[in-house]
Formats: C-alpha cells, structure tokens, sequence
C-alpha cells in the first residue's frame, strides 16, 4: 500500500490541475457566472467534476478491462464535440444578458443538470488520454480504479474552489445590473472565441477535417 499511496496522491494533483484546463474553466463560467447565490457557484464546480468523474470512470474501467485504447479519431470527435458544446454554452449565456435582470440559473435542478452534462462530455472527451495516463501510471486494475476515482476527486475539488471564486464577484455585483450584464456578455464572448478557436484547433490544426476529407471512412 505505502508504494500505492504516491501514485494515488499524484493522482489526486493531477485531478486538480486538470480542472483548471481553459476549455473546462470557461465553460463551467457560463453556468457559475449566471447564478445568484455562492453555494449555487460552488455546486456548479461539484456537480461537474461528479459527471467528468462517472464518464471517465465507466469509459476508462471498460476500456481497461478489454485492454483497448480508445481510437485516435474517435477521440479527436470527441473533443471536437467539446468546442461545440462551449460555443452553445456561450451563446446561451450571451442571450440572457439581454434577458429579464433575474437571473434564471438559481434552481439547484437546473444547475445540477446541466453541469453534470457538461462534465460528462469533458469526461468523454478526456477519457482516452485518462486511460493512457492510467496505463502507464498503475499495475493493476484495481489501482486503475482507484487513480481514476481519486483524479476525479482531485477535479472535484478543484472545479469546486475555482467557481466558488469564480462566483464571488457576481454575487457581489447582483444589485448592479449594467456592470453585471456587461461582464457576463464578456465571459459569454470568450466562451464563444474560445469555442471556435479550440474547433479550429481539432479540425485543422489537428487534421481531423483534412483527414476525414482524403479518407471519409476512417
């Protein structure tokens, strides 16, 4: 056990770490930066980190026990679905700046919902470089269920602190509707940019587009 317990707390950090990854912090904002109360922030970070954790645990411990690898261009899809999804988040969230000034992301429901969607594509996107990190990290797979359970505690944690943060200035500024909505209309841009750009990233920089074009049944 004593040569587990560094793995495991690697695993943890690096849990931490991978919650602050740009494409996880900015679309968990459009949720956090859109709720009225701190804890409801705080939740949006949890119940992301519990939907990345489940997916990643489910794919990852599946794909372990085949001994498989997810394919490269399945998962080159699969992040691809990701820039998707933070141009949609970001567009949602650029619509309700032009919306009644009371805030309509403040139902636990609702919150808890779509975070743990959101977290559940991060997870599916993330999962085939979890698995190959996983297999070059433990010896088993019980250790492999262990790193993995403990990595997503690691996001947990993390996303939780950053939109606790995150949350604290627009709580703060609830009352103030004009400097609130111009800084949500802000992060719901950058969400959009971001979203593009981490698509063109994929597509082309990539070369998921160019390789799906000479070879469309790959």
């Amino acid at each position: 056990m004593s040569t587990v317990l560094p793995i495991l707390l690697f695993g943890f950090v690096l849990g931490i770490k991978h919650a602050t990854e740009p494409d996880h912090v900015i679309a968990v904002s459009t949720i956090a930066s859109r709720t009225s109360k701190l804890s409801l922030s705080s939740l949006a970070g949890i119940f992301w980190g519990i939907g990345h954790t489940l997916t990643l645990s489910v794919i990852g411990m599946i794909m372990i026990g085949m001994e498989q690898q997810i394919p490269e261009k399945t998962a080159m899809w699969l992040e691809l679905a990701v820039g998707v999804m933070i141009v949609v988040l970001g567009i949602a969230s650029f619509r309700s700046a032009f919306m009644n000034p009371v805030r309509k992301e403040t139902t636990i429901n609702h919150l808890h919902v779509k975070s743990t969607l959101i977290g559940i594509i991060h997870g599916l996107a993330g999962s085939a470089g979890m698995i190959l990190l996983t297999l070059t990290t433990v010896d088993n797979q019980l250790q492999a269920l262990l790193f993995i359970l403990i990595f997503g505690t690691g996001t947990i944690a993390g996303m939780m602190l950053f939109t606790t943060f995150l949350g604290l200035p627009f709580i703060w500024m609830k009352d103030k509707q004009i400097v609130y909505q111009f800084i949500l209309k802000a992060v719901s841009m950058i969400s959009i940019f971001y979203g593009l750009y981490y698509m063109y990233q994929i597509g082309v920089g990539e070369g998921l587009f160019i390789s799906y074009v000479n070879h469309p049944r790959l």
